[in-house]
């Protein structure tokens, strides 16, 4: 039985008006989310519309007017931009309880990378005016996100250490946990990876050549921590993971 907080008619025009049981206990479980007051919670909840998005359907561009604030209760978000060579590099992926968007409704610039759904994705979407409202009434939605984007400059400033002082081996290890712990579905000792990830994505997200990350994934299956498949990675051992990415 599908579940969300009540819309106003005005957010039911926003495709689908509902979440699904799964969907809406993705975004009551998010990190951020979760630790609101029920209050602020439900004052959200009862000013989002909710967005079904395609494979591969994009929802912001670089240099655009940033207009929603978006929460994802299903499948995941690629965020990417464009080298100067023209080739378009994957940043990272926003994963189910992940909000974002709300750094360019605060200081009025444009969006600063693409954002499109990767596999079949659901959205909550906050307009502006409500999320502007939304701040006006909740003292503690500002104290909140300003711990979020906290988190979120911490995260970088551990990404762009990693980068310049981890081998590639140690960073694409660490990443494959980190993509466990999102997205991993539990099969017997196994954990299977459900975001679907071709080795050029893993590649961009590191920074690295797909070359040199499909040498270490198979250095990662001759020591027994992962399995490769099509799309796919599963986790055969996180503690020989573990040990890789402390090396």
């Amino acid at each position: 039985m599908p579940i969300v907080a009540p819309l106003s008619p005005q957010r039911q025009a926003m495709n689908t008006p509902v979440l699904t049981i799964e969907e809406h206990h993705n975004i009551e479980a998010g990190a951020w989310f979760s630790k609101l007051s029920p209050k602020l919670q439900g004052a959200i909840l009862s000013r989002a519309g909710v967005r079904r998005l395609a494979d591969g359907d994009p929802l912001a561009s670089r240099g655009t007017a940033a207009e929603e604030w978006c929460g994802v209760a299903r499948g995941a978000v690629r965020i990417s931009s464009v080298s100067l060579s023209g080739k378009q590099v994957t940043l990272t992926y926003a994963e189910p309880g992940t909000w974002f968007g709300d750094i360019a409704l605060f200081d009025g610039l444009p969006r600063t990378h693409d954002a499109d759904a990767h596999g079949a994705t659901t959205l909550l979407v906050v307009r502006k005016p409500d999320f502007k409202e939304l701040l006006s009434q909740h003292v503690e939605l500002y104290e909140a996100l300003l711990r979020l984007n906290c988190r979120r400059l911490r995260l970088m400033f551990n990404q762009f250490e990693d980068l310049n002082t981890r081998p590639l081996q140690a960073r694409l290890a660490k990443q494959i946990l980190l993509l466990a712990r999102s997205y991993g579905i539990a099969q017997g000792e196994e954990i299977r990876i459900g975001l679907a990830l071709a080795q050029e994505d893993l590649a961009q997200l590191l920074g690295a050549s797909r070359q040199r990350v499909n040498q270490e994934l198979k250095g990662f299956e001759r020591e027994g921590a992962v399995r490769v498949e099509p799309t796919r990675l599963v986790v055969l051992s996180r503690e020989k993971l573990l040990a890789i990415a402390d090396r």
